[in-house]
């Protein structure tokens, strides 16, 4: 009898663990840490988190978000410094979109977070302007037409699945560069310059396609 009760005790504690850990009754949402993620919306599935394949040139940086600025400067009007709080204050979009990487894998993601236009907008852009460049905390950085961004609504990216922006995806912002190949992604966004020249990033210098296309070609 008494080994009866601890049988059942230990499959109760078992299966309370397992609700809390991941299961939550429903095919369209899971668990990732603290928070519920979405995993289908709009009749889309989403790819888990967990099975996202993830690049970066030097590791998962470490930003804290009390102490954390964006910056955006160069032909605008107004430069901008704006904390975390101040970027999620703005009316934000959600998409789902495909990241497309060079090396041949993908993931369907919903994003949400704030577009660029609105933040440029918000700094206001000089005539002539035709390239924004994105830094990130790594040293990484890439460039993107003014009006690609203005006219497809891109977004800087602070929600992954309805999850907040895990680190090792790029706290507190990604771009989400839709039809782009994955390099012209970038995470840890800290810096936002507008220019009116073109720039190359970390992998364009290094012989990759500017323009990133995806579908196109992937080098020159």
């Amino acid at each position: 009898m008494k080994m009866f009760v601890i049988f059942v005790i230990l499959c109760l504690f078992i299966s309370i663990s397992g609700c809390i850990s991941s299961d939550t009754g429903r095919d369209d949402v899971g668990i990732y840490g603290d928070e519920v993620e979405t995993l289908e919306y709009q009749g889309i599935e989403l790819t888990p988190i967990s099975e996202q394949r993830n690049n970066a040139i030097k590791g998962t940086q470490g930003i804290i978000e009390d102490t954390y600025l964006l910056r955006i400067d160069g032909m605008v009007d107004e430069p901008l410094t704006l904390t975390y709080d101040q970027i999620t204050s703005y009316p934000n979009v959600s998409k789902v979109v495909d990241l497309n990487c060079v090396e041949g894998w993908d993931f369907t993601g919903k994003w949400t977070g704030v577009p660029v236009a609105t933040l440029l907008d918000e700094a206001g852009v000089q005539e002539g302007a035709t390239t924004v460049t994105f830094y990130s905390a790594d040293g990484y950085s890439t460039s993107l037409d003014l009006y690609y961004l203005i006219d497809n609504n891109i977004i800087l990216a602070y929600r992954l699945n309805d999850v907040t922006l895990p680190q090792d995806r790029g706290f507190p912002l990604q771009l989400v560069a839709e039809s782009k190949y994955g390099y012209k992604w970038a995470k840890w966004i800290t810096g936002i310059e507008v220019i009116n020249e073109p720039y190359e990033g970390y992998w364009e210098s290094r012989g990759y396609n500017n323009n990133a296309d995806y579908g196109g070609p992937r080098f020159g």
